[in-house]
C-alpha cells in the first residue's frame, strides 16, 4: 500500500466523518470540528497509518498483542458525544492506548489523566501528547484495576471517566468516584452483544444509566469478570 500524501490524509479524514461517523449519530458540531481537525494519523503506529480513517481497529503493538488496539473512529466520536464534555472538566481515562482518545478529550475538558498498563504504550503516548502540543493531558503507567481502582482514587472525584475497552460490568468502585453530575463511559458486556454504557451521578448514591447503542471491544486487563454460571 502506497504512502499517503497530506491531502489524500485530509480527504480520507473528510470521508471518515460522512461515510463513518455521521452516520452513527454524531451530530454535534463541536466534535465534529474536532474531528476534522485531529490529525488521527500522527496517532496510529507508522505500520498502519494508511489505515488512520478506515472503520476498524489498529494494532498498536508489533506483534499485536490482543486488547490493545484504537477503537474504531466512529467508536471514539461517539463515546466523546454521549459523554458531553465540559471545559472545566476533570476527566480520568483508563486505557491511553496510542493517545488518541486522550488528545480528543483534552481538547474539550481541562484537564485529563490517562492510566495505561503497557509501559512501552505509554511511553508512545506520552510522545503522541506532547508532538501535538497538548499540556493538559498526563499519562500514568499504572494497574488501574489494582487494590480496588486505588490509582484512580488519587485524585477524584471526576467528572468524567472513560474506559477505553470493554468490560464485562461497571465496577462501583469507579462510579463512587464520579463528583456529583458526573458521567462515566464504557462498553458493557460479552461478545457476541455488547453495549456503550454512560451512567450519570444524579446524588450521593443514585445513578441513571443508558445503553444507547451496540458495539465491540477489547477488554481492558485485570478488570473484574463476575461468573457466568447460572442455575
Amino acid at each position: 500500500m502506497t504512502s499517503q500524501t497530506p491531502t489524500s490524509f485530509d480527504q480520507a479524514r473528510f470521508n471518515m466523518i460522512e461515510q463513518q461517523i455521521r452516520p452513527w449519530e454524531v451530530l454535534d458540531p463541536q466534535v465534529l470540528a474536532l474531528l476534522a481537525r485531529m490529525r488521527r494519523e500522527d496517532f496510529v503506529p507508522a505500520a498502519h497509518k494508511a489505515l488512520a480513517f478506515v472503520d476498524m481497529e489498529l494494532p498498536l503493538g508489533q506483534p499485536a498483542v490482543d486488547g490493545e488496539t484504537m477503537l474504531a473512529p466512529r467508536v471514539e466520536a461517539r463515546l466523546l458525544q454521549d459523554l458531553a464534555i465540559q471545559p472545566t472538566d476533570k476527566v480520568l481515562e483508563i486505557g491511553a492506548g496510542s493517545g488518541f482518545m486522550a488528545a480528543l478529550l483534552a481538547s474539550l475538558a481541562q484537564r485529563v489523566v490517562s492510566l495505561e498498563i503497557n509501559e512501552a504504550l505509554a511511553r508512545t503516548a506520552r510522545e503522541n501528547l506532547q508532538k501535538a502540543g497538548f499540556t493538559n493531558a498526563e499519562v500514568r503507567v499504572t494497574d488501574a484495576a489494582a487494590n480496588n481502582f486505588a490509582a484512580c482514587a488519587t485524585e477524584a472525584p471526576w467528572n468524567v471517566i472513560l474506559l477505553s475497552g470493554s468490560v464485562a460490568e461497571v465496577p462501583p468502585a469507579l462510579l463512587s468516584l464520579l463528583a456529583p453530575g458526573g458521567r462515566l463511559a464504557a462498553i458493557v458486556g460479552n461478545e457476541p452483544v455488547m453495549r456503550a454504557t454512560i451512567v450519570t451521578r444524579t446524588g450521593e448514591a443514585s445513578f441513571v444509566t443508558a445503553q444507547p447503542w451496540d458495539s465491540l471491544a477489547p477488554r481492558l486487563r485485570n478488570f473484574p469478570e463476575p461468573s457466568r454460571f447460572q442455575f
